[in-house]
């Protein structure tokens, strides 16, 4: 049994009596100020230095390229002659994938059209192997997704180039995550009047206390963990110290790998030359073609005129990534006897069932009925838990983490962490038996937030009328209509404080530490795959190959045995979804994110959003070129108390 821990958690009390200042402190003296900005511009460039460090050290596998033998070769192409109609691709074609817009981290229905990672991953891995395919050519727009999913698709075209087959990119608008993504092919391409501009990473957030007091709202948050920062754009009129400090080195990591990866990428720079180009803020062609950042300026027409003397010089031959999505993997001998499932979550986590169509959020009860199908299929030799979620309902995540460790005593189990798996994203995730992360995946946020709003002055001014009759001492505890009594406060925080430290003792449990080691990176503080490997809170640093390769290792299988991949999960097109081209997720996730952080443009913090009674675990969600706003917070959240903790 887990001992118990008494050392008191830090508890951050927000429900601040009227006509008090929120946040108020005493104003600091001018020598005060000015040793603690010392200290401050002394913690920064330590934590940039760090982050260099950490950049530069990164020990991410390369994909394995293993050229096919004569006798491979003629099999695979005896395979490709008697393919089906629809997936037959002409001989020396382009592979063209327009990627932009929200890339989804689990494989759509068969008619919507939006891209998905493992689709392009798959389309990329086919396409090294495939003797009809010749190049890759990217058509790059403004991209709606987290770095991890790009750093993902950054090692297929690596892999892809060691076939010796060429990768071009066509960027016409775009900044640092879309360059990111260009600058792992061979050549970039942009038209003369092209939108591309790298002017560095930002973080802003906006708080809402000064104007809910203007209108008669009061918050009454309780946040567990000095860095919970859920709740804070409510109750803060301000950053806090802590948010600064977790922001600022996710913000450093960011950067660092950024400045590191292009520098690789681009043949013949260095980093302190990608830092100049940031500084500069180019946003002349002319000026990053002269200057090597860019292959040649060339309109779309011209590109694939040039890529057209690539193959048959007549017209480009090219096959899209629908069409490419039908082939096969079989077709190129990438599959094996031996099936390993991958099961993935997307989403926010919104409780026991499932909304809507169940589309961009994760719901305990499918999930459950997936892993206990999964666990009586003896046929299924491991199994890869694909986590992307910021967090959400804390009685759906306890559920599901339950389900996991008894999954993981049957079969061989690992999460594979994509952009974010936070929070209750990382309670799923620590109920397998290993965890790989990407190195800009953000994880951790290991804390919790529970609140509910008074709106009793709201109520007054506007003349509307709310009377109460109830039996029980804690039968009003939720009322809207009037703030905590003391008891009501005690009660509240009581609960929200038993619900984090059940929380932590389960993270501990799950990663073999005591509470208290526990507790120095939990605090609800995120933490990007990079320096979670170093508190012990994942295994390896990497994607679904390296999971694959832990999950085989763990079954008792050969490094080289090839496996079948098995993908459990498809999203559910709704019929707007088919209308629009695909559905984002982007408002689901904006609405359960608890400080959203903008990178490189217009960011901004966004507060959850709840229609229904519960406790959150919630985390930061990183986005770039893209605001998802600030949706409204309707609805009360009273404290929610976790099962305790199992022998």
């Amino acid at each position: 049994m887990i001992r118990t821990w008494n050392r008191t958690a830090i508890r951050v009390n927000h429900g601040s009596k009227r006509g008090r200042k929120p946040n108020a402190s005493p104003k600091p003296t001018p020598s005060i100020l000015n040793e603690g900005d010392d200290v401050e511009k002394d913690q920064r460039k330590q934590g940039e230095r760090e982050a260099w460090e950490l950049a530069k050290n990164v020990d991410v596998p390369e994909l394995a390229y293993d050229a096919l033998e004569d006798k491979q070769k003629y099999i695979v192409a005896a395979k490709l002659a008697w393919a089906l109609p629809w997936k037959q691709v002409k001989r020396g074609s382009v592979l063209i994938m327009e990627l932009g817009g929200t890339v989804a981290e689990i494989k759509p229905g068969r008619f919507a059209q939006n891209l998905s990672l493992p689709q392009i991953c798959e389309n990329l891995t086919k396409a090294t192997y495939d003797p009809r395919i010749v190049g890759v050519y990217l058509k790059i727009d403004p991209l709606q997704c987290g770095w991890a999913k790009l750093q993902e698709i950054k090692r297929h075209l690596e892999r892809f180039r060691k076939s010796g087959k060429f990768s071009v990119a066509f960027l016409t608008m775009g900044g640092e995550k879309e360059y990111y993504l260009a600058s792992s092919c061979e050549e970039i391409y942009v038209p003369p009047s092209a939108y591309v501009g790298l002017r560095g990473l930002s973080v802003m957030g906006t708080f809402l206390r000064g104007a809910l007091d203007k209108i008669g709202i009061e918050p009454q948050v309780q946040r567990i963990g000095k860095y919970k920062s859920a709740g804070d754009q409510l109750q803060r009129t301000s950053m806090s110290e802590a948010q600064k400090e977790a922001l600022d080195a996710l913000l450093n990591d960011l950067y660092a790998n950024f400045v590191s990866t292009v520098a690789e990428n681009r043949s013949g720079k260095d980093e302190e030359q990608v830092k100049e180009l940031i500084d500069n803020a180019v946003y002349e062609m002319s000026q990053l073609k002269d200057n090597g950042w860019i292959t040649d300026i060339k309109y779309e027409d011209e590109l694939e005129e040039m890529i057209s003397q690539r193959t048959s010089g007549r017209g480009m031959t090219s096959v899209n990534y629908k069409r490419y999505s039908k082939v096969s993997m079989g077709a190129f001998g990438l599959r094996g006897k031996k099936r390993i499932v991958v099961i993935r979550t997307s989403g926010a986590i919104t409780g026991q069932k499932p909304t809507g169509n169940g589309s961009g959020s994760i719901a305990s009860k499918p999930v459950i009925e997936q892993i206990r199908r999964v666990k009586k299929d003896k046929s299924i030799a491991g199994v890869v838990l694909r986590v992307d979620s910021p967090g959400g309902d804390a009685l759906a995540s306890d559920l599901m983490w339950r389900e996991l460790r008894l999954l993981s005593q049957e079969k061989p189990l690992v999460a594979s962490m994509s952009d974010v798996a936070a929070s209750g994203g990382y309670y799923m995730s620590m109920g397998c038996s290993k965890i790989v992360a990407e190195p800009l995946t953000i994880t951790g946020s290991i804390g919790v937030v529970t609140a509910k709003f008074n709106l009793g002055e709201l109520y007054q001014k506007i003349g509307y009328g709310k009377e109460v009759l109830s039996k029980g001492k804690f039968a009003e505890i939720q009322l809207d209509s009037r703030p905590f009594t003391e008891e009501e406060e005690k009660k509240f925080a009581d609960s929200a404080m038993y619900a984090y430290e059940s929380f932590r003792n389960k993270a501990a449990l799950s990663r073999g530490m005591e509470p208290d080691i526990m507790e120095q990176y939990a605090q609800g503080r995120v933490w990007t795959g990079l320096r979670a490997i170093q508190n012990g809170l994942v295994d390896a640093l990497g994607g679904l190959d390296v999971a694959v390769d832990l999950v085989k290792e763990m079954a008792g299988m050969k490094p080289d045995e090839k496996v079948s991949l098995i993908e459990l999960s498809r999203s559910k097109a709704s019929p707007l979804s088919l209308v629009t081209g695909g559905a984002t997720t982007s408002e689901i996730f904006a609405s359960f994110v608890g400080a959203m952080v903008d990178l490189p443009s217009s960011p901004s913090a966004s507060l959850p959003l709840s229609g229904q009674p519960q406790a959150r675990m919630e985390s930061i969600g990183l986005s770039s070129s893209l605001d998802l706003g600030n949706a409204p917070w309707t609805g009360v959240l009273p404290p929610f108390v976790l099962p305790p903790l199992e022998e």
